[in-house]
């Protein structure tokens, strides 16, 4: 209400009863504020769709990896044995140097180039293998260790050294020509040997022993030379020669390993052919077919002849 003179004040009793009844109507009024909107049209918030399956395989995927970490982790702590103070089993030095401290069980190991195995100064270095050969390789340098044998390859040769003097105890330098044994090996085991002779002490006898078949072939040429030269083979003895073959000396065959037969019975049977063994004064050699008793080495064409 207002008049002439401006308006006109409320009492105290009008002003609590006005209020009263708007605080009434306000908490009565339920929908107030509220605007009715669709849901499809409000903003979502999260990871949904193609993004929420693509972060649930990231998080598989480190749950994995984090797996095969625990397990290498525990690997390298149980077999390796690291440890607050180091490894238990093995230390790796500055210069390069891996020491092993306890026993180790390895299968390959590839080391670097011009890499040394050995062990400590007073105490022996064992390698053992499980039913297999212990083999060292270096290109085409093999080095193998088996129960009954130890074998060694290589296609550039080989040199054993004294690692203290470094002296050379054992070398299979063909260059030099010279194929020395060390002190104190006497007997060489080998299945094809390429030299240019083969010497033995003045003292001491050369004996070659094969158990199967040797052939002994020489480019130029075979010399054989000695105080006392024999020969012993429980088969065949052949001797080639593209020109001739020469037995400087005296030469002496023993008749009790030769086949004999009683002089009743007759040369030429049928079954099987004699021949006489003749030699030249030059040494040349021919047989002559035996077709009687005391028959000498006559023969129709003279072997023993200039052209010969």
């Amino acid at each position: 209400q207002q008049s002439s003179n401006g308006p006109v004040k409320k009492s105290m009793r009008e002003k609590a009863v006005e209020r009263r009844n708007v605080n009434k109507e306000h908490n009565s009024n339920f929908k107030a504020g509220y605007i009715p909107i669709d849901e499809d049209r409000l903003h979502k918030t999260g990871l949904r769709g193609r993004k929420g399956n693509l972060a649930i395989c990231v998080i598989v995927l480190l749950f994995i990896l984090a797996v095969i970490n625990l397990i290498i982790t525990l690997v390298i702590w149980a077999v390796i044995r690291i440890g607050p103070n180091g490894c238990d089993s093995m230390e790796f030095h500055e210069s390069g140097l891996l020491r092993f401290k306890q026993v180790s069980d390895m299968g390959v190991i590839h080391p670097l180039y011009k890499s040394t195995v050995g062990g400590r100064r007073n105490e022996d270095l064992v390698i053992t293998g499980n039913n297999q050969p212990i083999v060292f390789q270096q290109g085409t340098t093999k080095l193998s260790v088996e129960k009954d044998k130890t074998s060694i390859t290589s296609d550039i040769g080989m040199e054993f050294v004294d690692p203290r003097t470094q002296n050379t105890l054992f070398s299979t330098d063909y260059e030099t020509h010279e194929f020395h044994l060390p002190n104190g090996v006497k007997i060489l085991n080998v299945q094809k040997a390429s030299t240019e002779r083969i010497t033995s002490n003045a003292t001491s006898d050369l004996n070659i022993k094969v158990d199967g078949r040797a052939i002994v072939r020489g480019n130029e040429g075979v010399f054989i030379t000695g105080k006392t030269i024999e020969f012993r083979m429980g088969g065949n003895m052949e001797l080639k020669a593209e020109n001739s073959i020469i037995l400087n000396g005296t030469v002496m065959v023993s008749p009790s390993r030769l086949p004999s037969s009683s002089y009743g019975e007759q040369f030429n049977n049928g079954n099987w052919l004699r021949f006489k063994l003749c030699m030249c004064a030059d040494g040349t050699l021919f047989k002559v077919q035996v077709t009687g008793h005391n028959m000498g080495c006559q023969t129709s064409v003279n072997p023993c002849g200039a052209t010969h």
